[in-house]
């Protein structure tokens, strides 16, 4: 009889069983689901380097891929609390396939306790596998050269660097090591006034001028590493002053000169440049033999530095030099046209001069009487009863020392605008 009570409606039993087997892993689910979450950016370790390396080669993984996204499969309440530093991705170089040279990652996670593990269903990276570069390994020697960053003191400028060791080993992959076009040791000088002693970063560029990677590389710099020693010297504003040897032609005579820079910037110990006032440029620089006009003469100034100074611009080492040569007895003057004096110019009107800059006059006398010459305050133009317009103005000059005339009255063009007019 009891029997009878087990079997009976037993369909619907082992129904209402496997439903609430349903129900329950429905309920655990719902309150604590399974799901996925991408952890972005986990370094990539690689073991077994020995495989490739006891062999005297190397390996390069292509496309340069130092990371990989990793996808985690588990129970929401340990996934969610999961960050890259639980992820360890490797690659393992003793798997290796020889004909392909892919090597499969492998990811698992740490830091987690057994029964959380236990509740981490797959693991996944993105990409599955890399490819890696098997080659020769060398060992290659490199010049080392300075990049300056920085501003130093105000007043100092940069003088010799010399870096600590002046050359480096540096080895790896063959194709890499032979694609460094430019060893550089960079540091920053803000603020420096005097010699000193730096560390340096190490840059390694290609042919194209970019920043190499030098993860798959070595060097020799060892625990010391990588230094410069910088020389700081003064830097100063100093004139130039040119010695003439009148050689001009027969009836003529230097009258003057001027140079186009005036000064030039130099550098050099705080000790030598202390005791500089000009850079003096000998007669024997300039050639004015049978000279009977003005002459204009480019003069490099490099040769007459004194000894322990240079120029703060090396492409600044030329200088023009405008001589002015005339015959005995006569006098020319230059003067810019905004030094004219505007006499009784009407109160509505304003002046401006069109493509005139400079005015020449010519005067004649006798050398003792020019050499006194100064004109400075004595050219004007009177533009009374002159209205708006275009004008040719003579120029006039007033008080003349004796012994000295014009030899001719220069006039200029002066432009006559209303001052409301645009």
């Amino acid at each position: 009889m009891t029997k009878n009570k087990f079997t009976q409606n037993l369909g619907l039993k082992i129904a209402a069983f496997l439903f609430a087997v349903v129900v329950w892993i429905l309920a655990v689910n719902i309150d604590n689901p399974v799901k996925s979450v991408v952890l972005r950016n986990v370094p990539i370790t690689v073991i077994n380097e020995e495989v490739v390396t006891n062999k005297g080669r190397t390996y390069q993984i292509l496309d340069g891929i130092q990371t990989v996204n990793v996808t985690v499969y588990g129970k929401r309440s340990v996934v969610s609390n999961l960050d890259s530093s639980n992820i360890v991705v490797t690659l393992d170089l003793s798997e290796m396939e020889i004909n392909t040279y892919l090597v499969p990652l492998s990811a698992s996670v740490q830091g987690l306790s057994a029964q959380d593990q236990t509740s981490i269903t797959k693991i996944e990276t993105n990409p599955k596998n890399l490819q890696v570069k098997i080659e020769d390994s060398i060992i290659a020697n490199f010049p080392i050269s300075v990049s300056v960053t920085g501003t130093p003191r105000d007043g100092y400028v940069v003088g010799k660097m010399t870096t600590n060791p002046e050359k480096i080993s540096i080895g790896g992959p063959e194709s890499l090591v032979n694609s460094i076009a430019r060893v550089v040791a960079k540091v920053n000088v803000s603020g420096k006034s005097s010699d000193c002693t730096l560390p340096a970063e190490l840059l390694l560029y290609d042919g194209n001028g970019n920043v190499m990677d030098t993860s798959m590389l070595s060097n020799n710099l060892g625990e010391e590493g990588l230094s410069v020693n910088i020389q700081m010297l003064r830097s100063k504003d100093v004139k130039l002053n040119f010695q003439m040897t009148d050689t001009s032609a027969e009836g003529y005579i230097c009258t003057g000169w001027s140079c186009e820079p005036e000064s030039i910037q130099v550098c050099g110990t705080k000790e030598v440049i202390a005791a500089l006032s000009e850079i003096t440029i000998p007669a024997s620089a300039i050639e004015l033999e049978g000279a009977n006009s003005k002459q204009e003469v480019t003069v490099d100034i490099t040769p007459y530095l004194p000894a322990g100074v240079s120029l703060l611009d090396d492409s600044a080492n030329t200088v023009l030099l405008t001589v002015t040569i005339e015959q005995i007895g006569t006098r020319t003057i230059e003067f810019p046209v905004e030094s004219i004096r505007i006499d009784n110019l009407a109160e509505n009107l304003k002046v401006s001069f069109g493509n005139t800059g400079v005015v020449a006059v010519r005067f004649t006398g006798t050398e003792e009487a020019l050499d006194k010459l100064d004109i400075r305050n004595a050219v004007s133009i009177d533009l009374d009863n002159y209205t708006k317009g275009i004008y040719e103005v003579e120029v006039e000059i007033e008080e003349l020392v004796s012994d000295v005339s014009l030899l001719d009255n220069p006039k200029i063009q002066v432009i006559l605008t209303e001052k409301q007019d645009e």
